[in-house]
């Protein structure tokens, strides 16, 4: 074990052992940056909330309770109250969550949200309830994802051949050769070194990402082709979300409304982020209508290689009218 994982277990190991009633204990997965970072926008205005009603919340920063696995374990078995996660985590436990991060699926981030809204968000609970893990809300980090390269200008989708892009999982892989690229999975710590030793020639994420974590140096190129919504997850303990008294119930249903409220109305004012990355050096390209249309086309056998029970894509599709 070395020395990072040893202080994050210690930590872990102090804030876990304060008594349930002491503090909602709130797990960051980002920089606490209120200008760049939708999630930590939507973790700060849940804990404002909650402090403003008489509930003790307290934010911890990226990993000091541990790494995204070990926050679902917690959050499972009533550990950890609330943690700001990635969809994989949901996933692990129910599939219908990526039905959310489908590439072209939905026109707009209003389309998703009312899907959620419309009874899909009550369906990923349905699967993720029974192993103590309930979804609060679909948080968006920013504007919907779009491709960052190093050396290569994407501006039209035959441009996208060839070029060798980070991976998240074997899905994401499936994604880029559908497209007619490359693929290889590298862990986030890992993508500055692969990006700058050519491992990676980029990554698909939204556009604040690289001006977040400090990529401007070597990423060049921002396409804005708005693959999907930049999707992350808000999650609670079921156990203590079940246990609280019903005063302090409505007021956690509250926090969720309003970090809700503050998450969407930071993407809606989220559009100077382009000016940022010209700033930075960062070349930003708007494809046509045209060259986007080959994208979603080329996404659509997809799809079906989506890890989901039976019927959730049927239910996504009926929720966005297809």
């Amino acid at each position: 074990m070395n020395l990072r994982t040893c202080i994050a277990a210690t930590v872990a190991a102090l804030a876990l052992a304060l008594p349930a009633a002491a503090e909602v204990k709130i797990a960051l997965d980002a920089p606490p940056d209120l200008e760049k970072s939708g999630t930590y926008v939507w973790a700060h205005a849940f804990g404002e909330y909650l402090n403003s009603q008489g509930l003790k919340a307290v934010e911890y920063e990226r990993n000091a309770l541990g790494e995204e696995a070990e926050r679902l374990d917690q959050v499972s078995t009533g550990l950890l109250e609330v943690s700001m996660s990635d969809a994989k985590s949901a996933g692990q436990l129910d599939g219908t969550i990526f039905g959310a991060m489908m590439p072209f699926f939905f026109e707009n981030t209003e389309q998703l949200d009312k899907a959620l809204d419309g009874g899909m968000l009550e369906r990923i609970n349905a699967g993720t309830l029974p192993h103590g893990v309930r979804v609060l809300d679909i948080v968006y980090l920013g504007q919907p994802t779009g491709i960052f390269t190093t050396k290569t200008p994407i501006r039209a989708f035959s441009d996208f051949s060839g070029v060798r892009m980070r991976a998240l999982d074997e899905l994401q892989i499936q994604t880029f050769e559908a497209w007619g690229a490359k693929g290889t999975i590298v862990s986030w710590s890992e993508v500055p070194n692969a990006l700058q030793t050519g491992v990676a020639d980029g990554y698909i994420n939204p556009p604040a990402v690289p001006l977040v974590y400090g990529h401007t140096s070597f990423i060049k190129y921002f396409t804005d082709v708005k693959i999907s919504a930049s999707v992350r997850i808000a999650i609670a303990s079921e156990d203590w979300y079940q246990g609280l008294s019903d005063a302090d119930r409505a007021i956690v249903d509250g926090g969720v409304k309003a970090a809700h409220e503050a998450n969407r109305a930071f993407v809606i004012a989220g559009e100077k982020v382009f000016a940022e990355l010209s700033d930075a050096g960062i070349e930003v390209i708007t494809l046509t209508p045209e060259e986007r249309a080959k994208f979603r086309e080329a996404s659509q056998p997809l799809y079906e290689k989506v890890e989901m029970p039976a019927g959730a894509l049927d239910a996504w599709k009926a929720a966005v009218g297809q």
